[in-house]
């Protein structure tokens, strides 16, 4: 055989090979297909409509069907900078090839979307789309929201009209080539927008279908919890086994025991979305709790029981950098425990945190302050950590508002290391090992231009 058929022939393989790898990626399971099953258009579907409003509401005019909608699918969070006018857009999204910033989605018709009309709207939402015909960037998370009705996202559009116009000019992205072509965007929808409306399985429970739609085409839980593949879509065979999102890290929801949520009762997660803290298993902080205060808790106790029968369904996926076991309470002596040899840490927890989170983990002031049993103080990463050391809190609860300061413009990178390193190795199973360099990546990448 001569060389050059051999050549040919080593080309051919690694061709077919490289186009097997990329069908593979670009063919990956919908968010649903893992509960296989027969799904079927909503006009066939023979059970409560599994869309809209909960019942509760259906009787309710369009501005406040929309309102919950809203709710429900976060649209404030990204599109409100901080401090910013609600909905005036300006939120920056910080990604490892330069920074997004969301749009102006109140009415107003120069900065604005006051001259969308419905069908500009529907182009936006389920196809990611502008109505000068570009598309968007899917941090608009189109890709998720493809999934939800047209009756559901005009609704949102009519709330969104009622609101007060704001003129806020968009601000201009800072992306890297080739990332600022834009048009290069459109072929990624092309891939990886399945550009389809929910549709219910009819092998499951009405609440299942309830909480598939309101987990996958309105809070688009996938956008945080699953990881992405090499084009930035959603890795949904490994679905909601968890990710590192906008510089915080979004835990393992899977129903496997030990790494996600398979161990949590229904009240636990009831819990946990209703306010944000499920005892025992921590308090949400950064993104989850902004998405608690701004949609889950605006939900009805139906819904968010939808959503739990929903979640629980998920196929189990290790998360194997995870501790399979949580650190018992901490001992009540400062003298004692894993962390006794990191004295610059133990004096910065004992000035700053102590008075709050206890030397034991056990708040004495606060549930919402107690770190025993926390998944982020289990995370050898301390990525949550060392980010709400950095970022602080402030939590709207059914008890009331629950803060932390920020440390992070009085506490070095080096001190905000050394505290995040101490609290994993005392209240934690295995203590982190962050430095300088890795408290300013996270400053980084949470920072707000």
């Amino acid at each position: 055989m001569s060389v050059s058929r051999i050549v040919i022939g080593v080309v051919a393989v690694v061709v077919v090979l490289a186009l097997g790898v990329l069908v593979w990626i670009v063919f990956t399971p919908g968010p649903m297909d893992f509960a296989g099953g027969t799904k079927v258009a909503l006009a066939d579907y023979r059970a409560a409509n599994p869309t809209g409003v909960p019942a509760s509401l259906a009787n309710e005019n369009l501005l406040k069907r929309g309102e919950y909608l809203a709710h429900a699918a976060d649209c404030a969070e990204c599109h409100t900078a901080k401090g910013g006018r609600e909905y005036a857009g300006g939120f920056a999204f910080t990604l490892p090839f330069g920074t997004l910033y969301s749009t102006n989605i109140t009415p107003d018709k120069k900065t604005g979307i006051g001259n969308y009309s419905d069908a500009d709207f529907l182009d936006a939402v389920h196809r990611g789309v502008r109505r000068d015909g570009r598309p968007l960037y899917p941090a608009m998370p189109f890709a998720s929201y493809t999934y939800m009705t047209d009756a559901d996202a005009l609704a949102i559009k009519a709330y969104l009209f009622s609101l007060p116009p704001v003129h806020s000019p968009d601000l201009k992205n800072r992306l890297a080539f080739p990332f600022n072509q834009r048009w290069a965007v459109g072929m990624w929808s092309w891939f990886f927008n399945a550009d389809m409306r929910f549709r219910p399985d009819t092998g499951k429970s009405p609440a299942w279908n309830r909480g598939a739609y309101l987990a996958e085409a309105l809070a688009h839980c996938g956008e945080c919890h699953t990881p992405r593949n090499f084009a930035f879509a959603l890795d949904n065979r490994n679905k909601f086994a968890g990710a590192l999102t906008g510089g915080w890290r979004a835990y393992n929801i899977t129903s496997d025991r030990n790494t996600g949520i398979g161990a949590w009762s229904d009240a636990d997660l009831f819990a946990y979305l209703a306010q944000g803290h499920a005892t025992g298993h921590g308090t949400a902080s950064g993104q989850m709790g902004e998405a608690v205060d701004n949609g889950f808790a605006d939900m009805t106790p139906d819904d968010l029981r939808a959503i739990v029968a929903y979640v629980r369904s998920v196929p189990a996926v290790s998360s194997p950098d995870l501790p399979a076991t949580l650190a018992p309470t901490a001992p009540a002596s400062p003298k004692q425990g894993a962390a006794v040899a990191d004295a610059f840490g133990e004096h910065l927890f004992e000035g700053a945190c102590a008075a709050c989170h206890g030397w034991t983990g056990q708040s004495p002031i606060s549930p919402f302050a107690t770190l025993t049993g926390a998944r982020a103080v289990n995370d050898p990463s301390a990525t949550n950590v060392a980010q709400i050391v950095i970022s602080g809190t402030h939590r709207k609860t059914p008890a009331g508002v629950v803060s932390m300061p920020a440390f992070g413009p009085s506490f070095s990178n080096l001190e905000i290391a050394a505290v995040a390193n101490y609290v994993t190795a005392r209240f934690g199973a295995k203590g982190s090992s962050l430095t300088e360099k890795d408290i300013a990546d996270l400053r980084r990448q949470t920072m707000q231009p």
